[in-house]
């Protein structure tokens, strides 16, 4: 009936059969970007929120996310991670780029998981900042890249 990967003939959903797939090592990077006020920006960076260290329990829900992807996203496989990274730009006022790297040697990819882990990170920074400002927004979030298995590497178009 289709050509889509999660519906079978008679076009029900289904979880794709990864078996027969080989392992291979695979990593994928995403990002996304918090936008506040200046002077929230401060606050986190100097530590002068009452809830603690935005920074620090944000990547560490980033870390959980990705772990937890298959029980958050219908039809993931769970995969053992072999690392999960987050990372913190400050580019300008106001801004804090999200950077998520994870990496598994496995049948399937960790796109899902390093798109789970900047999501959940950046909502945590809004539940920490939101006693300071209600207005924060999550934007761009997207994958970076992707490399392993048999479509290989992938990387999105940047602005230079």
């Amino acid at each position: 009936m289709t050509d889509l990967s999660h519906l079978n003939e008679d076009g029900e959903v289904r979880m794709v059969n990864v078996g027969d797939k080989q392992i291979t090592h695979r990593t994928a990077s995403a990002e996304a970007t918090v936008l506040m006020s200046p002077q929230t920006l401060r606050l986190v960076r100097e530590g002068g929120l009452q809830k603690g260290n935005v920074l620090e329990v944000a990547r560490i829900a980033g870390i959980q996310a990705a772990k937890k992807t298959s029980s958050l996203i219908p039809l993931c496989h769970l995969l053992p991670l072999d690392g999960t990274e987050l990372e913190f730009t400050f580019p300008g006022d106001g801004q804090i780029v999200v950077r998520s790297t994870v990496s598994t040697s496995a049948r399937t990819g960790v796109e899902m998981e390093a798109l789970t882990a900047v999501s959940v990170c950046c909502l945590t920074i809004y539940d920490m900042c939101k006693s300071a400002e209600k207005g924060l927004q999550i934007s761009s979030i997207r994958l970076l890249s992707k490399t392993g298995g048999r479509s290989g590497t992938w990387t999105a178009d940047l602005p230079e």
